[in-house]
């Protein structure tokens, strides 16, 4: 009896593992704190533990969430843009659209945890601070996979 094995990666999923290094979240927890702080009237105490939560959130939630938006722009308008361009999965057009739906994917999570764990009211304004705060964090390990590139 043979068994098959089959190696299926698009860029979400290599991001994803960057998502969860050790120096990814510290960074990350640093640099949304302050984004919590300005955008919220917690203390300075309850910063921290807002900060904690809504990453604990986003990294639970955007583990399933950031490879099936991965998977799904594979499916469609991957595809599409693939024939049309003839290009290949590792386009720069993919790890755009790849970026940005971690990006946002994070913001709508931490926004809803500030939301309804901290009953903070941020307007639209504060989710695209958040989306900026996530866009840094994001694109530290976004860029770390261009700087040392992922062994295969």
């Amino acid at each position: 009896m043979t068994t098959l094995f089959a190696d299926v990666v698009w860029p979400a999923l290599f991001l994803e593992q960057r998502l969860f290094s050790w120096w990814a979240i510290g960074l990350g927890l640093f640099v949304e704190f302050f984004f919590v702080r300005r955008l919220t009237t917690l203390s300075f105490r309850m910063c921290i533990v807002a900060d904690l939560s809504m990453n604990a959130g986003s990294a639970l939630l955007g583990a399933f969430l950031i490879p099936l938006a991965g998977i799904g722009w594979e499916l469609f308008p991957g595809t599409l843009i693939y024939k049309v361009f003839n290009v290949g999965t590792f386009n720069p057009g993919t790890w755009l659209a790849t970026f940005l739906f971690s990006v946002l994917i994070n913001g709508v999570l931490e926004w809803l945890v500030l939301r309804f764990a901290f009953r903070q009211k941020i307007g639209r304004k504060g989710f695209w601070w958040l989306c900026f705060a996530n866009s840094l964090s994001v694109g530290l390990a976004f860029g770390s996979l261009f700087a040392r590139p992922p062994q295969m």
